[in-house]
Order: C-alpha cells, then sequence, then structure tokens
C-alpha cells in the first residue's frame, strides 16, 4: 500500500516522514484516529516504508534516534516516499502483505470450544479483507470472517506468538514490525507484551492502531508516542468517491456532508442509498408520540430484524436531520438543506427545542456505540424510544407525510 492510496491525511504522511528523516520514531507509536478516517492503511504504508528503509546492520544510522553513522537521503514528500517503495525488490511482498518483516496482528475468535487461536490461523482471510476494504471497521473484519454476532479478541497466545516473531531475526529487512490493528481488544493478557514494547529488540516497531483512547490498556498507552489521525474533511471524502466509485459530484458531496468525517460510512451510505430511512423515522415518531405502545413494539420487532448496520446507518440518518433541525434554527438558511429534509426539519422544530434536539443525539450516539459492541438491539431500540419520549412528551405532535 502506498501513501497516495490514504485518502487525505497529507499533514500526518509529512509528520512521519519527517520523523525517520530527524531520527525522532519512537519504537512504539499509537496511530488514534475513529472509523473511516484512514489510520490502517496508512499505518501499513508506513509500516512498508520503514521496512525499505536502511538501518544498523546496513552501516548506517538507525531510525530511532541512535547515533549516526551514515544518514542517508529521505524522501521529502509521500509522493517521493511511493517513488522510492516502488523502485525496492521488497515493494510487491509488501503490498500485498505477505512481506515476512511485517507482522499483523487482529482481533479473532475460537472456531472451536476451548481453541485458542492466533492471527495467522486467520491470515488468508486478513490479505483478502486489507485488499478490499482497507477502510473496513471491525464489524466488517468480523462479518468477512463469519463472527457478526460473537465478540472477537486478540488472545494470551496471540500476544505469546508476537514475542517469538520479533525476538526472532529478520528475514529481508533491517527492522521488524508489527501493526496490531484495534488493541482495545486486548485484555489484560496484553500486559505480556509491556516488557517487550519497553526494551524491544533492536530495530523493532510496534505500530498500535485504535479508534478508542480509553479502551487500551493504561500500560500499554504510556508506551506509545501518539500520533492522531483527524477525521477526513468533506472536500476528501467528495473527490475520493468521485475519483474511486465514480459518482456524480452533487451526490458525492450530499453522501460526504452526511458521512462525518468517516470515508467507510460514505460507502454505506453510498450502498444503502435506496433505503427510505425517512418513513422508518416517521414510523417511529408516531409510535412514540402518538399511537402507543403496541405500535412501539410493532415498529421495534421490525426494526429488530434489521442488520446491526442498516440500524446503525437509520440512526446516523437521524442524527443527521437533527443537525439539520439545529441549522434551521440558529440559522433560518434553508438553501443547504434538502427539500425532503426541510419538510421534516420544520415539522420536527415545530415538537422539540434545540436543546431536545441534542439531548437526542446524545442518546442516539451512545446506542450506535452500543450496536457496534454487538447490544440486544431490541432491548436497545425499547430503551432509545422510551428516552426519546420522555425527552420531547411536553410538545408531542404528530409527523405526517
Amino acid at each position: 500500500m502506498l501513501f497516495a492510496d490514504i485518502i487525505g491525511q497529507q499533514n500526518v504522511k509529512t509528520h512521519l516522514l519527517e520523523m525517520v528523516e530527524q531520527n525522532r520514531l519512537s519504537h512504539a507509536l499509537l496511530f488514534l484516529g475513529k472509523e473511516g478516517s484512514g489510520a490502517l492503511p496508512l499505518a501499513i504504508a508506513f509500516a512498508a516504508y520503514v521496512s525499505m528503509m536502511p538501518g544498523s546492520s546496513n552501516g548506517a544510522s538507525s531510525l530511532f534516534g541512535d547515533v549516526e553513522e551514515i544518514k542517508p537521503v529521505f524522501p521529502k514528500n509521500p509522493d517521493e516516499a511511493d517513488a522510492f517503495m516502488q523502485k525496492q525488490s521488497s515493494f510487491s511482498k509488501a503490498n500485498n502483505y505477505v512481506h515476512p518483516d511485517i507482522h499483523f496482528s487482529y482481533p479473532v475468535f475460537s472456531k472451536k470450544s476451548g481453541e485458542k487461536p492466533i492471527c495467522t490461523d486467520f491470515v488468508e482471510q486478513w490479505r483478502e479483507f486489507i485488499s478490499h476494504y482497507p477502510y473496513g471497521n471491525v464489524y466488517d473484519w468480523l462479518q468477512f470472517i463469519g463472527i457478526e454476532n460473537q465478540q472477537g479478541n486478540i488472545t494470551a497466545r496471540e500476544c505469546n506468538d508476537i514475542i517469538r516473531k520479533l525476538n526472532l531475526k529478520s528475514f529481508e529487512s533491517a527492522y521488524k514490525i508489527l501493526v496490531m490493528w484495534m488493541p482495545e481488544y486486548l485484555g489484560k493478557e496484553g500486559n505480556k507484551l509491556l516488557k517487550l514494547i519497553e526494551e524491544p529488540p533492536e530495530n523493532t516497531l510496534f505500530i498500535l492502531v485504535a479508534e478508542n483512547e480509553d479502551q487500551i490498556l493504561p500500560t500499554i498507552l504510556s508506551r506509545c508516542q501518539l500520533v492522531k489521525i483527524n477525521p477526513l474533511n468533506i472536500n476528501e471524502i467528495t473527490e475520493a468517491l468521485v475519483s474511486r466509485s465514480h459518482i456524480e459530484k452533487d451526490k458525492a458531496q450530499q453522501t460526504a456532508a452526511l458521512s462525518q468525517g468517516n470515508y467507510r460510512e460514505a460507502l454505506q451510505l453510498l450502498q444503502n442509498a435506496s433505503e427510505d430511512w425517512q418513513s422508518l423515522l416517521r414510523e417511529w415518531l408516531n409510535a412514540t408520540l402518538k399511537n402507543g405502545p403496541s405500535a412501539q413494539v410493532k415498529w421495534i420487532g421490525e426494526i429488530n430484524e434489521l442488520p446491526r448496520e442498516k440500524q446503525k446507518q437509520l440512526l446516523l440518518y437521524f442524527i443527521h436531520l437533527l443537525q439539520q433541525c439545529i441549522r434551521l434554527s440558529l440559522t433560518g438558511n434553508s438553501f443547504s438543506i434538502a427539500e425532503s429534509e426541510l419538510d421534516f426539519a420544520g415539522r420536527f422544530n415545530k415538537i422539540t427545542t434545540i436543546s431536545q434536539q441534542q439531548a437526542i443525539i446524545e442518546e442516539l450516539n451512545k446506542a450506535i456505540y452500543y450496536i457496534e459492541r454487538n447490544a440486544f438491539s431490541k432491548m436497545l431500540f425499547h430503551a432509545l424510544t422510551i428516552k426519546m419520549y420522555h425527552i420531547i412528551r411536553n410538545n408531542a405532535l404528530i409527523l405526517t407525510n
């Protein structure tokens, strides 16, 4: 994977190259970025780049701030770095995720009861997944390997295997690199890696790729140098949708605006563009505010039959509509709001205040969090319906087409 394959993040790419050039690279990096920001593909591209750098075993200085002997000429920008990588004999291996000195670790599951899996048990699926879905999330990965309704984890046996692999001599590169995706899935067994991270073998680089800093073991977090990956902006996502998915620019801009900086979410929105989310929301609100418990149970039963990803899409679209309501209330400007959404926003503004809308957004975000973590959706939507009713019960009107 090349730096050019990663959408946006130009400042981060340049910062990483400067750390290499200036010998400021830590032995352990934490790439922290929300879903769809490109943290994983960026980590993979950087791992490939480092694997092709000269190291102390080649008579040059190490990249980790050691005493310099020979200082090579480093690429100054991502385009130069890509050109440099493509000239190296090991590039095809790194680009196909089969480089013997670039190791990957990620959440897996037990195929049989009592089995303790390691990542190499799933390595073929991993290579295929990364090739086709570099911006995918954990839900996509677990679904890809057939455990949509189970919990993945990074096992103690996997930690032992990491220790074993990184204590071996490198095969082709001057460096040994571990890319660990979602260290949030490490339990207490992750403490097995502390000594290795703190005192790694020569020319060993850890790259941890995470979405939620507060879910990482503090003992591991404290030993990592933070590389923050910001959400993508609307223009970056628009350009990527036009060039990669061949979407018309107007539609790409609308999709990018809904995606909240999440390229994966933009792709999901395109995939589910035929869904009539607004009708579903109207049914939900009418069941909540007018038609009573029987209508609520019926609607919740129907939404429970949808895949979790579509449940999440519905809630994200609701958040988008609420943000349009707030924008309309604050500015009175309707030019940037689609006509169908403007009608909804006008009606919803009649029954709720901005503070009520913000409270609903907070509850919707919590629900999305729990959906991503395999919550029982029927119970979740029951609770969410009750909360929403209590937030807006004093101004309840009926939303009709």
